[in-house]
């Protein structure tokens, strides 16, 4: 990534002569591409998605949900064996997301996959009268087409909030002492490293339509690195306020940016590799 005084000269350059002629596009063309590289190298220097295909693998998955969603946010029951898992698990598919230095895991989210009439998605089983669009419904679509992005879960010692003004700065559980400053400026990638994971799953897996339920303001976040999922219906109390959304894959390519639809591709290689 160029430094900030490149950074600024180019900058300088393109605003001297405009974005519309030549020149102009080719420094905005140089600036993506180098965006591009840098933030889908950062990433993968840090952090690997895995396919939970193990039984250990699973159990590793099943510890983080049960640490965030019984412990953390009291969503689910305490379990006696630290383990959270529901009856979607049974038809799910789940990717983990490691820290390479410390081979500590930084997320986990599963896609919930049906391939048979009785299996309902969790979206079907607890939240069905909050979709509103009707084109959009899951009961039109085959089953083995559709999908759910769930149980999504990031540790705490890898959720961080970010202080630009203030270099390398992080609060809360990070211990800065164990962290470099690059692989901290990294971390809020996780989460959206772990919605391209869920789409890489279901990208190879062929599936078409994906449904999930999330805060508003998770998904606004979403939509600032392009990936822009259609809320199908209206905000509804469900562990917190939340609304339905549904994307697909012609939704992801085209809204994506450069930068984020190359960490997507190197995610999916990832996947496809480690499956």
């Amino acid at each position: 990534m160029s430094s900030p005084k490149q950074k600024s000269v180019l900058d300088r350059v393109s605003e001297l002569v405009g974005k519309n002629n030549r020149l102009g596009k080719l420094i905005s063309g140089y600036s993506k591409l180098k965006e591009a590289n840098y933030i889908s190298s950062h990433f993968s220097t840090y952090l690997t998605p895995t396919v939970a295909s193990s039984e250990e693998l699973k159990n590793e998955v099943y510890r983080i949900r049960h640490n965030v969603y019984c412990e953390e946010l009291a969503f689910e029951p305490i379990r006696e064996d630290g383990l959270e898992l529901d009856e979607f698990d049974a038809f799910s598919m789940h990717c983990l997301i490691q820290h390479v230095s410390s081979q500590n895991y930084a997320g986990t989210v599963r896609i919930v996959r049906p391939t048979e009439e009785h299996q309902k998605l969790p979206i079907e089983k607890y939240c069905l009268n909050s979709i509103t669009h009707e084109e959009l419904n899951p009961a039109n679509f085959a089953r083995e087409d559709i999908c759910e992005v769930s149980r999504l879960a990031v540790p705490k010692a890898f959720r961080r909030r970010q202080m630009d003004d203030h270099d390398g700065a992080a609060v809360g559980i990070i211990n800065q002492q164990s962290y470099s400053e690059t692989e901290l400026r990294c971390f809020p990638f996780i989460a959206v490293g772990l919605y391209f994971a869920a789409a890489g799953m279901a990208l190879e897996q062929g599936i078409k339509h994906a449904y999930v339920m999330m805060e508003p303001r998770l998904a606004r976040s979403m939509g600032f690195v392009g990936i822009k999922f259609q809320q199908i219906g209206p905000v509804v109390d469900y562990h917190g306020k939340r609304a339905p959304y549904y994307i697909n894959q012609k939704l992801l390519n085209t809204s994506l940016s450069p930068s984020f639809a190359k960490m997507l591709s190197d995610i999916r290689t990832g996947i496809s590799r480690n499956h």
